[in-house]
Parts: structure tokens; C-alpha cells; sequence
């Protein structure tokens, strides 16, 4: 039975997938098959209260607020004397600019807690830099968009609140979970890249550093940045706002910024609020979507199938988890981040939630902990080919004339810095659990 379901959910799901239906709508109407085939049960006469539940969650209300803060922030321009500050800064360092590119991205992504809108943000305001000859197109562009993959990693992150949504995990904690491993990965990918400019100086010109007085006056251009970061995570370190509230007070802070810097303007707000309707409706769905699947599936058995399936083959739990980590990144090749979460973690979950109930001392599978290493997993799938989103973004916005596989070759080296990383995780779990327990303990 459980094989003859499985089957049936994986075909009938490849089957929408390749007739590029919307995904939402993928997965509630898989759901409703699979509940009419299997159930003798009016399972569909839940569909009501299930809808009902996360559109009017709490915490779903963050993503929107965090969408809007980071659009706003977009069309302010403060990304862009950003940019120009830290390079200041960043210049000294084998590679030049290509620093700027990870500490922008690592910064933004801070604050907007999307990889798209930050690949797509600091891509577009760093690629005219790099116009002049010198630099080594492949890995300026690979750097971009390895870059932008930092959005949903640093918090505050939206696939980290879906995460939280669908596993039932603290969005706290996973915030704080992921301030060390975020900044840990982007370190590596400037190790990387300092690495690769020593070894062949042709990779990046020496840039001509600023003076000091520059370089200060500059900071007051970083400042706005800091002050939202901590705005958003210092009112909940302090226990002052719940992550949604907090999600607010960005938005307010934002506009403020806005005010400050005389970009607040009926046109900017208009599209900051299109983007951010039009793009919260579409997680809301996809959200959904996922809720439906979800009762479907656990109300079939198969979560728990699974489960008891996987324990009965007598893998160690280690080797288990590394079997799921080969299959995350062989589906991050044909699947985009969201669509592998809500697709994915219903099944995937109860298996880690097992892992973590008979192996207390492998803190890996701490939820939080194995949070943190399914979005880095994720993450790599914005760069792996032929689905990877940030590859196409960046892409798209450059302005040379050049072959896709120039950003694919140049994301490879990074795409390995995310596999070390997800290493680190597996070995020091501790990384990603010992800013949240101190904070929340």
C-alpha cells in the first residue's frame, strides 16, 4: 500500500511539475487526489478549515512586512551607497570588489531576507564596477550570485519562516540560528575568493584605496543598514517584539530611512506595495497549497510509513541524514527553493523528527539545527543548473554579451564552499544552536 502511494504521489506530482502548473495549486490538488483514491473518508470536507488556518496565521504575516521592508529598501537607493562604502573598506583585499559583492549581499540580505531581491539588488548596482577590464568576468558573476543565496540564510529570512511554519519550529530561534553559519559561509566565500586572486593575481586588479577621511565619511552610508538589523533582531533579543511585530517595525523603519534620505514618494510606495501584494499572494497560495498536501498525506500514513520504512532498513542515522543531503541537491538541480520546502518537508520531517527522538546526542537533528542545514541546502540550489534562479538573475542583468554557462562555471567554486559549510553544520552543530539557546534559554 505504502509503495503503490508513494508511487502515485511522485508520478501524479512530476505530472503537474512538467505541465508547469503553479505550484499551489500542484500541491492541493494532489492532495485531493490522492485523498480520493486512497481514503474511503471525506477528507476533502476539511479543505475549509485547513485554507483558513495559515491565511490567517500570525506568523505568516511576517512575510509580507519582510517583503515590503526589503522593497522599500530597494528602491530607496540606500543599496547603492551601500555598495560604494563598504568597497572602501573591502578594496585592500586580494579579489577588490568581489568582497564588496559577498559583504553587500551579506548585509542586504539582512534585511531583506529574499535571494532573489538580494542578487537581483546588489547585482545591479555592482556590475557597472566591474565594466573596466581586469577582473575575471566568470568569477565576478559567479560571486553575485552565490551572494545573493546569503538572503535566505542571514536572518531575517522568509523560507526560514515557511520552514518554521511547516515543521512547527521557533522562527526565533531559526533566526538566530542562522546569524553564525550565515556570516561563517560568506567568510568562506571570501577566503574563496582571496584564495583565488593570490594564486592568480590576473583574477583582480589591485583597486586604488580611498583615503581615510573617505572611507569614515562613507560609514555614515552603512549606518542605515545597521540600524534596521538592529531593529529587526534587537527587538527580539530584547523580548520586546515577536518576529512578526518585529517585521513591522522594519517596514516603519524603512520608510523612515526613506523620509531621511528624501526617496519617499507616492510612485516608490505604489510599487513597493504591488510587488509586495503580488508576491506575499503567491507564498500565501503556495503556503496553503502546502497545508492541504500535508493533512492529505499524514492523514494517508505515509510520513509515517516512510518513517517506519526507513528505521527498518537499520541505516545509521548519520547515513541517513546523508542520504537526504544527495537527495536535496540532486532535486536543487530541477526544483526552485519554495517549491522544494513545501513539497518535500511534510515527508522529510517526520523522518528527522524520529532521528532526533531515538539520537538526543546527535544535535544535528535539532530542529533548528537541521533548519539551518535544509536552507543552506537550499540555497544551492539557487546556483546549480538548469533551475538555479540566482544563475538566470544574474543573467539577466548583465550587460556584457555572453554565454549562461560564464555564470554556471563561476558559481561552481562557491556552490562547493556551500557543500563545506553544510560539513561544518553536520560536525559542529553547535554553531547554528548556541546563539538561539543562549538568547531563548
Amino acid at each position: 500500500m505504502t509503495g503503490v502511494l508513494l508511487g502515485t504521489t511522485f508520478s501524479i506530482l512530476l505530472l503537474f511539475l512538467g505541465a508547469a502548473v503553479y505550484i499551489g495549486a500542484t500541491l492541493g490538488s494532489l492532495g485531493l487526489i490522492l485523498g480520493f483514491i486512497f481514503s474511503d473518508r471525506p477528507l476533502y470536507m476539511a479543505i475549509g478549515d485547513l485554507a483558513w488556518t495559515p491565511s490567517t496565521s500570525f506568523v505568516l504575516v511576517a512575510v509580507p512586512l519582510f517583503i515590503l521592508m526589503g522593497e522599500i529598501l530597494l528602491r530607496s537607493g540606500i543599496t547603492d551607497r551601500l555598495y560604494t562604502s563598504l568597497g572602501g573598506w573591502l578594496n585592500f583585499l586580494p579579489g577588490g570588489l568581489m568582497h564588496t559583492n559577498i559583504a553587500s549581499c551579506s548585509v542586504f540580505a539582512a534585511v531583506s531576507g529574499s535571494s532573489v531581491a538580494t542578487a537581483a539588488t546588489i547585482g545591479t548596482v555592482a556590475l557597472p564596477a566591474f565594466e573596466r577590464a581586469g577582473y575575471n568576468e566568470r568569477l565576478v558573476l559567479g560571486s553575485l550570485a552565490a551572494g545573493g543565496t546569503l538572503g535566505i540564510l542571514i536572518p531575517p529570512s522568509i523560507n526560514m519562516i515557511i520552514y518554521g511554519l511547516l515543521t512547527d519550529t521557533s522562527i526565533g530561534r531559526l533566526f538566530f540560528g542562522g546569524f553564525i553559519p550565515g556570516f561563517m559561509l560568506a567568510g568562506i566565500f571570501m577566503l574563496f575568493i582571496a584564495a583565488a586572486a593570490g594564486v592568480n593575481p590576473g583574477v583582480a586588479p589591485k583597486e586604488v584605496l580611498p583615503s581615510m577621511r573617505e572611507r569614515i565619511k562613507g560609514l555614515s552610508n552603512i549606518l542605515p543598514m545597521v540600524f534596521l538589523i538592529l531593529l529587526v533582531m534587537g527587538s527580539i533579543y530584547l523580548g520586546w517584539a515577536t518576529p512578526t511585530e518585529a517585521a513591522a517595525l522594519g517596514v516603519v523603519g524603512s520608510l523612515v530611512l526613506a523620509i531621511v534620505f528624501r526617496r519617499l514618494n507616492f510612485k516608490m510606495l505604489s510599487e513597493s506595495t504591488e510587488s509586495t501584494a503580488r508576491t506575499g499572494a503567491m507564498v500565501t497560495f503556495i503556503v496553503i497549497g502546502a497545508f492541504l498536501f500535508n493533512f492529505f498525506i499524514t492523514a494517508l500514513g505515509l510520513p509515517r510509513a516512510i518513517t517506519s520504512a526507513i528505521t527498518e532498513l537499520g541505516i545509521p542515522p548519520l547515513a541517513t541524514l546523508g542520504l537526504l543531503i544527495i537527495f536535496y541537491l540532486v532535486l536543487g538541480m530541477f526544483m526552485e527553493t519554495l517549491s522544494i520546502m513545501v513539497t518535500t518537508l511534510p515527508v522529510t520531517f517526520p523522518v528527522i523528527h524520529h532521528l532526533a527522538m531515538e539520537n538526543p546526542e546527535i544535535r544535528v537533528f535539532d530542529p533548528v539545527a537541521y533548519g539551518i542545514l535544509f536552507v543552506i541546502l537550499i540555497e544551492s540550489a539557487l546556483i546549480t543548473p538548469p533551475v538555479g534562479v540566482n544563475l538566470y538573475v544574474i543573467q539577466g542583468i548583465r550587460k556584457t554579451v555572453g554565454p549562461m554557462t560564464d555564470v554556471i562555471v563561476g558559481a561552481v567554486p562557491f556552490f562547493i564552499c556551500m557543500i563545506i559549510m553544510m560539513g561544518i553544520i553536520v560536525a559542529f552543530p553547535d554553531l547554528a544552536l548556541w546563539l538561539p539557546n543562549m538568547v531563548f534559554d
